[in-house]
């Protein structure tokens, strides 16, 4: 589990809490049924609307993934790639196809079928960025959708706070319900900001930025199958590979894979 996103759930509610209680409020006061059917309720629903109904009740499933920590084996393409490399240059680019079916990663299985069939490098690199492509605009398509949400709770949340105040107004004659109204409807506002930047919009964050690391393990794993396939030098594509990983994987196992 990534405990960041839940140490953000959980550490931002109580934020809001102590505001709440050393500001000398009560969180009653801010508690309020009817705003969290129009701002919840309300801007979800929306997403039925912008969005086929697959994607909208699988909304959930997804932002759930990031209280999962994403490992893309970054390490381990470069040690595989290595190995791989070696063997192909020792005894040909044949003596792949033995171990194929052993691989995990499919998009790196993928790659090396096209180069054990004798596939030309440039039309490898078409096909495997093809494949990269449209795995991230199916990402993208998610969390534009989840983006879509923080923007309408907001929306929704003005809604809640322009019908409270319609219905002050309809009262201004019991001058002592003024005051208690104006805060009721100032509640859904603050609802519709809360969704949008402490919870659905770090949530799209968070996933953009996994997607970038996929994004990242996918070019590595093409600069791989494309350097065997031009039987480049097993060291010089680990160095190649190696420049994508951050300093601390990197020193980890450069000792390995550069060894002489």
């Amino acid at each position: 589990m990534d405990i960041a996103s839940l140490l953000g759930i959980v550490g931002g509610a109580a934020m809001i809490v102590m505001s709440v209680l050393t500001s000398g409020g009560t969180l009653g006061g801010i508690i309020d049924i009817p705003s969290v059917f129009m701002t919840i309720g309300g801007s979800y629903f929306a997403m039925f609307i912008a969005a086929p109904l697959k994607k909208a009740l699988g909304m959930f499933k997804i932002m759930g993934k990031a209280f999962k920590v994403p490992d893309f084996g970054e390490k381990n393409i470069v040690i595989n790639m290595q190995a791989l490399s070696e063997k192909a240059r020792r005894e040909g680019i044949l003596a792949l196809e033995d171990g194929l079916d052993d691989l995990e990663d499919p998009f790196m299985k993928m790659g090396l079928r096209l180069v054990v069939d004798g596939t030309d490098g440039n039309i490898i690199r078409a096909i495997m960025e093809n494949e990269m492509t449209q795995v991230e605009n199916r990402h993208m398509e998610w969390i534009g959708l989840i983006n879509a949400w923080a923007g309408f709770a907001p929306g929704f949340g003005m809604m809640g706070t322009v019908l409270g105040l319609i219905g002050m107004l309809n009262n201004l004659e019991d001058k002592s319900s003024l005051g208690p109204n104006m805060a009721v409807a100032l509640i859904t506002t603050l609802y519709g900001s809360m969704m949008a930047n402490w919870l659905i919009t770090p949530f799209s964050t968070k996933l953009a930025n996994q997607n970038a690391q996929e994004m990242r393990s996918k070019e590595m794993i093409i600069e791989g199958v494309l350097a065997i396939q031009a039987g480049e030098n097993p060291r010089i594509m680990a160095q190649k590979l190696l420049t994508y990983l951050d300093p601390v994987t990197r020193k980890a196992i450069e000792a390995d894979v550069l060894k002489d």
